[in-house]
C-alpha cells in the first residue's frame, strides 16, 4: 500500500496539494466567508491548510496511522475507509482533534481537500471534478406523473405528493430521512421494471413537494404508528393492489415494522440498510443554529455511500439532502436511530405471510451488513443479501447496480 508519499517526498507534495487546493474550483466557492486552519496527520507527518487566512494553531486536525491512510488512499478504498465520518465511526485509530464545532462546520473543506490529496496520489494532477468517481453512461430519464393524495393518518389528513412510472403490478418506494420521492427516480426510469411494474413514490409529510400543516417549523416528528398509519394511507388512497413494499434507512426500518402489523397488504417486502435497531447515530448538530444545515447534513450522509457509485448519483443525493426543511432529517433520525426498536419483536415477523427479504449495501457503516444479517437470522424465513459496491442509498446512489439485486426479487414475486 502507497499512502501518501513519505520522508523527503512528503514536503513537496504538500506544497503540490497546497497549490491545488488553492486552485480548485469547488474550494473557490466553499472558501467565500471562511476563516480556519486545520491538518490531515498521518504519524509523524503533518500538512497544513488554511482558509480565509487564518493564522495561529489549527482548529482541528484529521489524524491517523499511515497504515489507515494507504487503504484510504486506495483506488477503491475498503469499506468504512472511504470517508471521514466512515472512519471517525468505525475505524480504530482515525481521529478528529481539536475543536469539534470548527470541524463539524468546516467539514465539507476538509473532506474536499481529502479528495484532491487523493486525486493527486492517485492521477499525479489535476483539475479535480466536484464529485471524483466514476460516471453512468447516459440513460434515460424518470418521466413520472405526479399528483396529490388526501390521506388520512394518525388521527388528522394529510396532503401527500406522489409520483408513479411503469405499468402492471404495484411497487411502492419509500424515501430515507430528511428526503423525498426524487430517490425512486432512477428505478423509474428503468426500462426492465417499469415494463412489469407500477412503481409509486411519495413525499412524507414536511418532506419534498408534500406540504407541512401550518405548525412551527421543526414541529414534525415520527413516530412508529404515524409512519405505517401514513404508508398505509397512501396504498388505500393511490389504490394500489397488494404492493411490493421496498424501504431503505429508516424506511428499511419501518418495512419491518409494516411486515409485523399488515404482512396481508403486500405481495412482498424488501428492507435495504435495516436491523432491528440502530443506535448511536442522531447527532445533536443536525439542527444547531451554529451550524449550516444545507452543508453539515448532506456532508454527514456522504460517506455512507460507495466509493464506487456514479457522481451524476453522489451529487443528487448530496444535493437533495442540502434542500430538506428545517430540522427534517433531525427529526427523522429520531426514529431512525431513537423512537424505533424492534428488538423484541422482529422475531414474530411470519415470512409465511408475506416474503421478507433483507439487502444492505458492504459500504453502509451505519447500519452495517452484520446488523442486518443478524436480524434476518432471528425471522424465520428472512432471506438476506449483501450488496457488493453498495452503500447505504441503494436505489438512488447506483440504480442499474440495485437493479441487478432487486429484479430477481420481483421475478418470484407471486
Amino acid at each position: 500500500m502507497a499512502g501518501w508519499p513519505q520522508g523527503s517526498a512528503w514536503e513537496g507534495f504538500v506544497a503540490r496539494w497546497q497549490a491545488a487546493c488553492a486552485e480548485d474550483a469547488v474550494l473557490a466557492e466553499w472558501r467565500q466567508g471562511v476563516a480556519v486552519r486545520f491538518a490531515i496527520v498521518s504519524g509523524e507527518a503533518r500538512a497544513v491548510f488554511a482558509f480565509g487566512g487564518a493564522t495561529g494553531p489549527e482548529a482541528f486536525a484529521l489524524e491517523a496511522t499511515p497504515e489507515i491512510w494507504a487503504k484510504h488512499l486506495e483506488p477503491i478504498p475498503p469499506r468504512h475507509h472511504h470517508a471521514i465520518f466512515a472512519m471517525r465511526h468505525r475505524v480504530p485509530g482515525f481521529r478528529v482533534t481539536g475543536e469539534e464545532m470548527d470541524f463539524l462546520r468546516h467539514c465539507h473543506l476538509a473532506r474536499r481537500v481529502l479528495e484532491i490529496g487523493r486525486w493527486l496520489v492517485l492521477r499525479g494532477n489535476g483539475p479535480v471534478p466536484a464529485f471524483p468517481r466514476p460516471s453512468l453512461p447516459a440513460a434515460p430519464q424518470a418521466d413520472p406523473i405526479g399528483r396529490y393524495l388526501d390521506v388520512k393518518a394518525d388521527g388528522r389528513d394529510w396532503r401527500i405528493y406522489a409520483e408513479q412510472a411503469g405499468q402492471g403490478r404495484d411497487l411502492l418506494v419509500l424515501h430515507t430521512a430528511g428526503a423525498d420521492n426524487r430517490q425512486a427516480h432512477g428505478l423509474m426510469a428503468d426500462a426492465r421494471i417499469t415494463k412489469d411494474w407500477r412503481i409509486t413514490a411519495f413525499d412524507m409529510p414536511w418532506h419534498g413537494k408534500s406540504p407541512p400543516p401550518a405548525e412551527v417549523p421543526g414541529a414534525w416528528r415520527l413516530t412508529t404508528d404515524r409512519y405505517v398509519e401514513i404508508i398505509m394511507g397512501v396504498v388505500k388512497a393511490a389504490g394500489l393492489k397488494r404492493p411490493v413494499l421496498l424501504g431503505a434507512s429508516m424506511s428499511g426500518e419501518i418495512c419491518l415494522e409494516v411486515a409485523l402489523r399488515h404482512p396481508e397488504a403486500f405481495s412482498a417486502i424488501i428492507a435495504c440498510e435495516a436491523c432491528d435497531q440502530v443506535a448511536g447515530r442522531r447527532s445533536p448538530w443536525a439542527d444547531d443554529p451554529r451550524i449550516n444545515q444545507a452543508i453539515f447534513v448532506p456532508e454527514w450522509i456522504h460517506g455512507l455511500m460507495a466509493p464506487q457509485s456514479p457522481a451524476e448519483c453522489a451529487a443528487a443525493i448530496w444535493w437533495h439532502y442540502s434542500q430538506g426543511g428545517y430540522a427534517t432529517f433531525d427529526r427523522d433520525i429520531g426514529f431512525y436511530s431513537g423512537e424505533w426498536d424492534a428488538r423484541d419483536r422482529v422475531h414474530r415477523i411470519d415470512t409465511a405471510r408475506c416474503p421478507l427479504f433483507m439487502l444492505t449495501g458492504e459500504y453502509d457503516y451505519s447500519c452495517t451488513a452484520e446488523m442486518s444479517e443478524a436480524t434476518a437470522a432471528k425471522i424465520k424465513g428472512a432471506r438476506f443479501t449483501r450488496m457488493n459496491g453498495i452503500g447505504h442509498f441503494p436505489f438512488t446512489e447506483n440504480p442499474p447496480l440495485f437493479a441487478e439485486y432487486l429484479l430477481p426479487i420481483l421475478a418470484e414475486v407471486q
